[in-house]
């Protein structure tokens, strides 16, 4: 079977292999054919060395880790042959820690997890998978279309989790959210937001394609610039930049009591000049909360389905603006302003 694969931490690896193995039997009991896997910059990274690594016993790794894909065989009665399945990423580790023993992987404290298409894991950019009955996610049919956005999607149900928890550390009536970059993790973040009823404001440098349009379809208000040149100041601040400057004045702007969640991943290696002890005095002073929020457990997932299908489909299908057949698939992990969220299509 085909699989798209690179060997870690060495750019320029991107292979599809035409003859990779079938999934080996210990990698779960549900077989799935692969009908697509979303793209994300964690895959670009690994493209590009920067992380990654093979199973054990492996110098290749088969990346994707945002999946869809339709159940062949079941013999553990889960699911039905033909119902649509995503895979959770994230296994606990093997000790396991603490929050691995209570199925809470998404919170490991050693770090020894695994997952799909990262680290220790196959991904699924591959004709057919497996996966175990546990971190299997079963999704309606209606989300045929959209259903790799369901990773992606937890990320942020997590988030919202944890902000609402944080909220109810005193009284807590949120009105306004901010979401800082309009990429596919923000406008999902926005989405969740406006189910929650809140009004929300999105800011991303594009002024011209897809994004502001989409935002607005949400009911949302866009805007372009500087966090700083806002006019108001948020209940809730989402960063999903990673932009070291976006991350410090994020932390200044949110209002008092506000709750700044970060979900954007710096490089690291810069740095700027700051009034770190101003930040500090406000976010004391402020009594404000700032967290970091990654990848999610079985709970985020189904709260994802749920999110999902609520949604507007058409708004959802919109969200992803590129689908690549595999026979093209070096053009789905080219990076391009133009592109919001690629699928590679495995079944073209």
């Amino acid at each position: 079977m085909r699989a798209v694969t690179v060997s870690p931490r060495g750019p320029g690896s991107l292979r599809l292999v035409e003859d990779w193995p079938e999934p080996a039997a210990e990698e779960g009991a549900i077989l799935v054919e692969a009908l697509a896997v979303g793209v994300c910059g964690t895959d670009q990274d690994i493209i590009a060395g920067e992380r990654g690594d093979a199973p054990p016993d492996q110098e290749r790794l088969v990346i994707g880790h945002e999946s869809l894909g339709r159940v062949l065989e079941d013999p553990t009665g889960t699911l039905r042959r033909g119902d649509l399945v995503a895979a959770i990423v994230r296994h606990p580790d093997p000790v396991p820690c603490p929050n691995c023993a209570v199925d809470e992987w998404d919170m490991c404290r050693n770090g020894l997890y695994t997952e799909h298409g990262i680290s220790g894991l196959p991904g699924f950019a591959r004709d057919r998978w497996r996966v175990q009955p546990k971190f299997a996610v079963p999704l309606d049919a209606t989300l045929a279309r959209v259903g790799t956005l369901l990773e992606p999607t937890s990320v942020v149900a997590k988030a919202w989790e944890q902000i609402e928890r944080f909220g109810q550390r005193a009284r807590w009536d949120p009105r306004t959210v901010l979401v800082t970059g309009a990429g596919p993790i923000g406008l999902l973040a926005a989405l969740l937001a406006t189910q929650r009823g809140l009004t929300v404001h999105v800011l991303d440098r594009n002024t011209t394609g897809p994004k502001p349009g989409m935002v607005r379809a949400l009911g949302a208000s866009y805007h372009t610039g500087s966090v700083n040149e806002l006019d108001f100041q948020p209940d809730v601040l989402v960063e999903c930049t990673g932009s070291p400057t976006v991350v410090l004045d994020s932390m200044c702007k949110v209002g008092p009591n506000g709750i700044v969640c970060l979900t954007g991943m710096s490089s690291g290696g810069r740095t700027i000049d700051f009034d770190a002890g101003a930040l500090n005095g406000t976010l004391v002073l402020e009594n404000k909360v700032v967290f970091g929020s990654v990848t999610g457990n079985r709970r985020h997932w189904e709260q994802s389905v749920a999110a999902l299908t609520r949604a507007d489909h058409s708004w959802l299908d919109s969200l992803i603006t590129h689908r690549i057949p595999m026979s093209d698939f070096t053009t789905a992990y080219e990076v391009s302003d133009e592109k919001i969220k690629v699928v590679l299509d495995l079944t073209a």
